[in-house]
């Protein structure tokens, strides 16, 4: 099996999230990773023991590596990296700001070794202004990123329950690095490439912005509830709460005829543009719970299922592995772990028909040092 990126070698001085998710969707298509850790290994590794003794967070996106430990404070250890860096195709860093620059490896370093490197740098806030060396959490470009001003309830902000921002810059570093291979294809050369956190999620932030900066008003927060459409979110059935969206007028009339039963609903003026039913939002709610509050769930999925509103069940993580559509779709493999365990690991979102992902093992500390050093002739 042929897989887009065989062939193409990438190596990582990676912690954390973000430059190991771009990194493990570069293997994902072939690429070989080698990844950089310090004795104690990517810190990653320390943040649960739930899977089987090792960590959610680094089983999620360290699979299909090879892990070196190196010494990065003593002269071999550099010298090491430096000559992984010469026969590279890619690199990816995302250590503290200034961590790389005193290794000696900053991004006209690194090409002056290798001319054909694409140099990648994911950082919290970029370089230069007064926040480049400011330490960035997940949570914390959340916050500057304006994401906790419209996520939660009206009460109280609240996070993203996932590494939002983190994921955000790992995706951005991922396409990045897959357009710069196209552009050496092209020129021979190999590039630079900065993804700042703050940046990535900025551009996930976008319409909220431009609602506030042209709108003159914050888009409110709505908890479950999605703040400019209406109705979008949960109700309670009569045993459970099932969560559907109205997307435009033709759907609102078709809800009102088949859903609520009453064609009345649609041409009452509260509620028969989109804009009146946010506005009375409350007293909208008020009459689909009317109507809600006598279905069970199924009959209410059923309802809008034949009026061809888009719904949802709520799941919690017990449901979502028990989903039909994934097992329907057999979109689950076993993916080795370092002492013989396997966990059930999902296939990336992208099928293709020429060949299938890599769902290789997840690498215990050290596990490759000795035979990638011989390989590369760096004993």
């Amino acid at each position: 099996m042929v897989r887009p990126l065989d062939g193409i070698t990438v190596v990582t001085l990676e912690q954390a999230v973000a430059a190991p998710f771009a990194s493990r969707q570069l293997s994902d298509l072939g690429a070989r990773v080698i990844k950089i850790e310090r004795d104690a290994g990517d810190f990653a590794r320390a943040y649960d023991d739930k899977v089987h003794g090792e960590a959610s967070y680094f089983v999620w996106i360290n699979r299909n590596k090879e892990s070196v430990v190196l010494d990065l404070k003593s002269d071999k250890g550099i010298a090491a990296l430096k000559g992984l860096i010469s026969k590279a195709d890619v690199f990816i860093q995302n250590l503290a700001p200034g961590a790389i620059e005193r290794l000696g490896l900053c991004s006209a370093e690194a090409l002056n070794i290798n001319p054909q490197l694409i140099y990648v740098s994911i950082s919290g806030y970029g370089r230069g202004g007064s926040y480049e060396q400011k330490k960035a959490y997940d949570l914390l470009v959340q916050c500057e990123a304006g994401l906790l001003s419209v996520t939660g309830t009206e009460e109280a902000p609240a996070k993203v329950g996932i590494s939002v921002a983190d994921i955000a810059a790992g995706m951005y570093a991922y396409s990045g690095v897959l357009s710069a291979l196209i552009q050496r294809g092209k020129t021979g050369k190999g590039d630079v490439l900065e993804i700042s956190m703050l940046e990535a999620l900025g551009e996930w932030m976008s319409q909220p912005y431009l609602y506030a900066e042209y709108g003159g008003v914050q888009q409110p927060r709505s908890g479950a509830q999605h703040a400019t459409i209406a109705p979008y979110g949960p109700f309670n059935t009569s045993n459970g709460t099932v969560f559907f969206g109205i997307q435009n007028e033709r759907e609102w009339v078709k809800f009102c005829e088949v859903v609520l039963q009453d064609d009345s609903v649609a041409t009452d003026p509260r509620f028969s543009a989109g804009v009146s039913r946010v506005q009375n939002r409350p007293a909208l709610h008020k009459v689909i719970n009317s109507t809600f509050s006598t279905l069970t769930n199924d009959e209410a999925l059923a309802r809008l299922d034949e009026a061809g509103i888009a719904n949802a069940q709520l799941r919690d993580m017990r449901d979502f592995s028990a989903h039909p559509q994934l097992a329907a779709r057999n979109r689950w493999r076993e993916v080795e772990l370092p002492h013989g365990d396997t966990a059930r690991s999902l296939l990336p979102p992208v099928t293709a028909q020429s060949y299938e992902p890599a769902m290789g093992p997840i690498p215990a500390l050290g596990a490759d040092t000795e035979s990638v050093l011989a390989e590369f002739g760096l004993n």
